[in-house]
């Protein structure tokens, strides 16, 4: 998952907190402003383009993209380098970010250390995805943010929904294949839909860095206790729809369990991410600043089940509900050794990570060994944790150049 997973799983770890958790819930939720209606394609260059984009001198476009379920998602589109050179065979590249984050993620960093800014300056055509509910994608045709109904999904339809509209619309504004950059959710969701055969003609590569499929060995300092303690059922049983980290009552909490003993907020990003090695402290007062973005509870649920079943399954509705939803007790498992043989993939992880823990990555590699040979290509950096691969300092060098090699191997 994306920074603050680990933070939030992990905070809500007590059930005797229950009675807390119900006080803090009658709090109404902070809606970080929606609208209605239909506006889709090319828009002004306002939004993420304007506050992370433009102000370093790149050209950026802002788009507007409709799910088949409604949703409405913000795209940033940075077609050329600072020195020019842009047209139409500019290989296209889409950055997609993790959970709790959103698109900002990939250009925290200033210019020559951003991965969407030195991909576009190496002559690559970057696409910036905000997956629904972050704060620039936050319409839907008939949905409000304040309506439940609007929260009612988990990563099984952004695998569904949102990255088939967002490739099939790059794909036709591009008429190109695409290469596709995934962080943490950004990678479940890639390899859970190449293994059912989604987007795979669209895509020509796809990179994964701090890749997650498994969670079973997370060793986030503030732990997987609550993951383990159904307390994301609990809350959804309540009313809490939209799971928003700045507002009153998931802050609140957040603050009651940093004043726990034991519990050390002061290093926050460590205690998340494991001990990152490369990070410059302005670049993390600015990620402070901008995150972290709203999810749906419904998705954190179902990222906790991720942790405490072991597998890599859809949504598990309990056993009366799945038999109505899938057709059988069980929730169907995600086969990554679907994946076909032949897709090129990079994979970089880091020795340090505290999310992305190496034992699960060798099982993600397990479920891979039989990959065509020379189509499987994987990184391990040892002093890399979570956060390095987006904000490092010396990513560039250890990270996006290579990932630059792959896709320039791939076309």
């Amino acid at each position: 998952m994306a920074l603050f997973f680990g933070m939030f799983l992990s905070c809500l770890r007590i059930l005797s907190l229950l009675t807390l958790v119900m006080l803090l819930l009658l709090e109404p939720n902070r809606v970080l402003g929606s609208s209605r209606g239909k506006h889709f394609g090319l828009i002004s260059t306002s939004g993420m383009c304007a506050s992370t984009v433009a102000i370093h001198g790149y050209k950026c476009q802002e788009f507007e993209v409709q799910t088949d379920d409604g949703y409405i998602l913000s795209v940033q589109r940075i077609p050329e380098g600072r020195v020019g050179g842009g047209g139409q065979n500019r290989q296209p590249v889409l950055l997609q970010h993790g959970v709790l984050v959103d698109g900002a993620t990939w250009l925290l960093s200033p210019p020559e250390q951003s991965l969407a800014t030195i991909l576009t300056d190496n002559g690559f055509d970057v696409w910036i995805s905000n997956t629904r509910g972050t704060r620039y994608s936050r319409r839907h045709v008939t949905l409000d943010p304040n309506d439940p109904e609007y929260w009612n999904w988990s990563w099984d339809e952004l695998i569904v929904h949102d990255l088939p509209a967002v490739i099939d619309f790059i794909f036709k504004q591009t008429g190109q294949k695409i290469h596709y950059v995934g962080h943490s959710m950004g990678t479940l969701i890639a390899l859970a839909s190449f293994s059912e055969g989604r987007q795979i003609d669209k895509v020509k590569s796809a990179a994964l860095l701090s890749p997650i499929a498994y969670l079973s060995h997370m060793t986030t300092a503030l732990g997987d206790v609550a993951a383990r303690a159904f307390v994301g059922e609990i809350t959804t049983i309540f009313g809490l729809a939209e799971f928003n980290p700045k507002s009153g009552p998931v802050n609140k909490l957040l603050k009651f369990f940093c004043a726990q003993p034991g519990v050390n907020c002061y290093d926050l990003m460590t205690a998340i991410t494991g001990k990152n090695c490369c990070l410059n402290s302005s670049t993390v007062e600015i990620f402070l600043n901008d995150e972290p973005q709203p999810t749906s509870t419904k998705n954190m649920v179902h990222l906790a089940q991720t942790v405490r079943d072991g597998t890599l399954s859809k949504y598990d509705y309990g056993s009366n509900y799945n038999l109505a939803h899938y057709g059988e007790p069980r929730p169907p498992k995600y086969n990554l050794g679907d994946i076909p043989r032949d897709f090129p993939l990079f994979l970089s992880y880091g020795g340090k990570d505290a999310l992305s823990d190496g034992k699960d990555v060798e099982t993600l590699l397990d479920y891979l060994k039989f990959h065509d040979v020379g189509k499987l290509h994987v990184q391990y950096i040892k002093n890399y944790a979570h956060a390095d691969f987006i904000m490092g300092v010396n990513a560039k060098d250890l990270v996006y150049n290579q990932v630059i090699s792959f896709f320039r191997n791939y076309g």
